[in-house]
């Protein structure tokens, strides 16, 4: 009954339906499908075989400071000191547990991520055409494609209009590859196998149908899944930044613990004591929580921006949104509605029509009168109207099935204002025997019938589109049911009709019929509206207010461009306007010059969007573009950030795409950009916190070993503040609520470094205070320079109090916890409130005080920890408090230069 897909090339259409026991009229009977699928099993790639998680958890202990610890406990056991080794064991398994946490965390928030944006396709089953998921497919179904679709399985053509397929993810060709319907010799090689639409290509143009062969890891993609599966997927600009970062912090960490052990052999320390610090500052100072932690907080950001209906397919993304400065945005369907209704008729021969009424469907009537005093006979005007909306009737390719469209939305509006006026079966009363697809190049679309019924079977022409492009082919027009030719002053009174409408913001279409395309006769233009989108102006204005330009890029009319452009707030008067014509006539340099000052480009390709994204990154711009089709794709890709319409997105837009908008909805952009923002910034806090703790604990050891004073914390308590660090508050400063000013700050510097000059400052400060205040309260407990459990709990408890505290201040680099929420990051209360819980444990449980090597500390005693401690959150806040007056005082500059130069390096 199977058959394979090169089997399927050679054998004909007709033959692989046979095999495949499949009527390609009627498709596959549900039941016949479901019990298919039984055998096949679904149309997706399963993911390659995991390790167990048990086996993920033993790869923890593969970290050369794991193993280090583990040759430590090794040295304690074989000199008999038991304690220390049950100690370092307890620590080891516990930081081992956190890293394994985090990183489950992180691999169950990517795999949620895989499964957001489901393919769809449209097959013929119990004899109606559906749409659903393309996992639902199973050998024998039989799929309509049509331009801008994903081709979702193997499928044999048995209809091929005009269709070609890009066919470059699989082949490696450039060029689309025109299909065929007929067999072809056996060969080996898929560029031979014409006839052969092959899963997880695109088509460019064209449509066509074909009956599927092979679904899943079967499909001829199947083995270039398996490979894609054996590659390991690059690691982000920031994680790489961090990678560097953990680099350089664990050089120099490493060159102060060397020195520190140097120090202590010196001074007569017991080796085996200073090899067991050394090492704990090594786990405590390398910062091997950054990878995770970005990785955890970038997943977390783009499942918060699916839940705003914002979905992002790769984590590079979320770093660019907050570097974004420039939006190029295509009109249709992104910054408009994209649902199309024709609102005005006007016909050759001098009738205009209003037609009421939205959606598609058949409610709405249409209101005709007559430009020209004579011409007010009722039957002429519905004839003319009906002789013009036939062409459009004809020359489309859209169903609505209810009031659900499945084609594209211009030709949606031309059929349902087609069917206000009774026309229901127009198309019924010709056979098409050609199609010549709409092209982005052409701006046209033709189809060549004959009637089916009469005698009279002479060909007819019936073409659609851009009114400058269907003038050109025209040579004579109706008027008053006389054919008249159509001399340069009608032509010009057309376009000065067209002009008016499109002023209005509405797209015109032309119509014209005849027995060749290069002697048409004009039957008139429709006015087709597509109102903007709801709060698409407010929008607009808050990304211009935070320094984001954006710029309308559309294939429409100057006319209809610039009204739609006036109407969402985009400056039409200061802004140039440029058309795809002069994108033409110009150098790549001189586009460059202009392309920052223009607010909208009209009647432009894919290849001019490519062109304008082009100038833009060339002149130093983060670019975003937006689009929902085929002719968008290019540009999306090319595009520093790509985002595709989810709702009335092609799939080809979608697969070049970046990111997503689920509800369509342009606003969705704004709260993308506060996520990746935000992102950014919650990552920089937890840098600055790990760093004052890193530096506070490398420093208080080599302080105490410089001036040869017993070392204020053992090999187990630095590893509990190392388990603090890394841990619950830290991670939570990852998931800090984005901050709503952020929208307003303009766009982040690509440029500018994680650790910057006021980052370095803000961790000296807290990191200072922490080692002044932790050192004060050693001498002050110590005594005859012996050192009792007490002294160490004081300043074990002093430091972790310090942490907890300094965590506080890094919630946000320049607003008063106050301002931002002492409550709003609930992950941060509690994990603070667990470590606080842990360290009282510490303190206080007997088997906890044996290995910590602690005691019992007074209720005065948390009191006076507290009120000390608490100092390295009030000077944090304090130096927030001058830097907010300083930058609301400063004169001659703003508020943004302020900052950038307490940021600049």
């Amino acid at each position: 009954m199977w058959v394979t897909t090169g089997e399927a090339s050679y054998l004909g259409a007709e033959e692989v339906a046979a095999r495949l026991r499949v009527d390609v009229r009627l498709g596959l009977w549900t039941h016949e499908a479901e019990q298919r699928r039984v055998l096949t099993g679904y149309n997706e790639f399963s993911v390659k075989e995991e390790d167990p998680t048990w086996k993920k958890y033993i790869e923890q202990f593969h970290n050369p400071l794991i193993l280090l610890l583990l040759a430590s406990a090794f040295v304690s056991v074989c000199m008999k000191q038991f304690d220390d080794a049950v100690s370092i064991t307890v620590a080891i398994l516990i930081v081992v547990t956190v890293a394994f946490v985090q990183e489950y965390r992180s691999e169950k928030s990517l795999e949620e991520l895989t499964k957001l944006v489901p393919p769809t396709c449209h097959c013929v089953r119990d004899g109606q055409l559906e749409t659903f998921l393309a996992r639902d497919l199973v050998p024998g179904d039989i799929v309509h494609l049509n331009v801008g679709d994903r081709v979702p399985a193997d499928l044999r053509l048995f209809e091929a209009i005009d269709l070609a397929i890009d066919e470059s993810s699989f082949t490696g060709e450039t060029e689309p590859s025109s299909k065929i319907t007929s067999p072809i010799l056996k060969t080996n090689g898929h560029t031979s196998m014409k006839n052969i639409a092959f899963m997880g290509t695109s088509v460019r143009c064209g449509n066509g149908k074909g009956i599927v062969v092979n679904t899943g890891e079967k499909s001829e993609f199947g083995e270039v899944f398996k490979m894609m599966q054996a590659e390991e997927a690059p690691k982000t600009p920031l994680q790489k930044s961090m990678d560097i970062l953990g680099a350089q912090l664990s050089f120099y960490s490493f060159c102060i613990i060397g020195l520190i052990m140097v120090l202590g052999w010196f001074q007569g320390r017991p080796i085996l004591e200073m090899f067991n610090i050394g090492v704990s500052l090594a786990v405590a100072a390398i910062p091997e929580g950054l990878p995770i932690v970005v990785t955890v907080t970038l997943a977390l950001g783009v499942m918060r921006m699916a839940k705003r209906n914002a979905i992002v397919k790769k984590l590079p993304t979320v770093e660019t949104l907050g570097c974004v400065s420039v939006i190029c945005s295509d009109k249709t369907g992104t910054i408009t509605k994209n649902e199309m209704t024709v609102t005005v008729i006007v016909t050759s021969d001098g009738y205009v029509a209003e037609v009421s009424g939205a959606g598609y469907n058949d409610v709405g009537e249409i209101h005709i009168f007559s430009m020209v005093p004579g011409l007010e006979n009722v039957t002429k005007a519905k004839d003319s109207v009906y002789n013009l909306l036939e062409v459009g009737c004809v020359c489309n390719n859209a169903i609505i099935n209810g009031e659900t469209l499945l084609g594209q939305p211009t030709e949606g509006a031309i059929l349902a204002v087609g069917m206000k006026h009774g026309m229901y079966a127009v198309r019924e009363k010709y056979v098409r025997l050609q199609e010549y697809p709409f092209s982005s190049e052409q701006k046209m679309m033709a189809v060549k019938c004959i009637p089916k019924y009469g005698d009279e079977k002479e060909e007819i022409y019936f073409v659609k589109g851009a009114l400058e492009r269907v003038l050109q082919q025209c040579n004579r027009y109706v008027w008053n049911g006389q054919m008249q030719p159509l001399n340069s002053k009608k032509e010009q009174e057309i376009l000065a009709e067209a002009y008016e409408i499109g002023r209005k913001g509405l797209r015109v279409v032309g119509m014209a019929r005849g027995a060749s395309l290069q002697e048409l006769i004009y039957m008139g233009l429709v006015g087709i509206c597509d109102p903007p989108r709801p709060q698409v102006r407010e929008s607009i204005q808050t990304l211009l207010n935070s320094g984001i330009k954006v710029k309308m890029v559309t294939g429409d009319a100057q006319e209809t461009a610039v009204a739609i452009a006036s109407m969402v707030g985009l400056d039409t008067l200061h802004g140039q306007v440029v058309s795809g014509d002069q994108i033409d006539a110009m150098s790549e340099q001189q586009l460059e010059q202009v392309v920052n000052g223009v607010s909208v480009f009209y009647r432009v390709t894919p290849r001019h969007k490519l062109c304008i994204v082009k100038a833009l990154q060339r002149a130093g711009v983060i670019v975003g573009m937006t689009g929902d089709g085929v002719n968008d794709g290019v540009a999306l890709k090319k595009a520093d950030i790509g985002i595709a319409m989810g709702k009335n997105g092609t799939d080809v837009c979608k697969e070049a795409a970046d990111m997503i908008l689920v509800d369509d909805d342009f606003n969705t952009i704004i709260a993308a950009i506060e996520e990746g923002k935000g992102i950014f910034y919650n990552i920089r806090n937890f840098v600055r916190f790990q760093l004052s703790t890193s530096i506070a604990a490398l420093s208080l050891i080599a302080l105490a070993t410089l001036f040869r004073i017993p070392n204020p914390l053992n090999a187990m308590q630095i590893l509990w503040i190392n388990i603090i660090m890394d841990g619950p508050p830290a991670q939570s400063l990852g998931v800090e609520p984005v901050d709503k000013d952020v929208v307003k700050q303009g766009p982040r510097n690509v440029k500018q470094p994680m650790i910057t000059r006021h980052l370095i400052f803000n961790v000296l400060l807290s990191a200072s205070i922490i080692i002044l205040g932790t050192l004060w309260v050693f001498k002050r407990e110590m005594s005859d320079d012996k050192i009792t459990p007490r002294d160490t709990t004081m300043t074990f408890t002093c430091f972790v109090f310090f942490d907890m505290f300094n965590a506080l201040s890094c919630r946000s680099q320049t607003k008063s916890i106050f301002t931002i929420g002492l409550f709003k990051n609930r992950m941060f209360l509690i994990a603070v409130t667990l470590s606080v819980v842990g360290q009282l444990l510490v303190i206080y449980c007997q088997p906890l005080q044996a290995v910590f090597q602690t005691e019992a500390l007074t209720l005065q005693d948390l009191v006076f920890l507290v009120g000390l401690t608490s100092t390295v959150f009030i000077v944090s806040e304090i130096k927030k408090l001058v830097e907010r007056l300083v930058e609301s005082r400063c004169t001659g500059r703003s508020a943004a230069s302020y900052r950038s130069s307490l940021d600049f390096v």
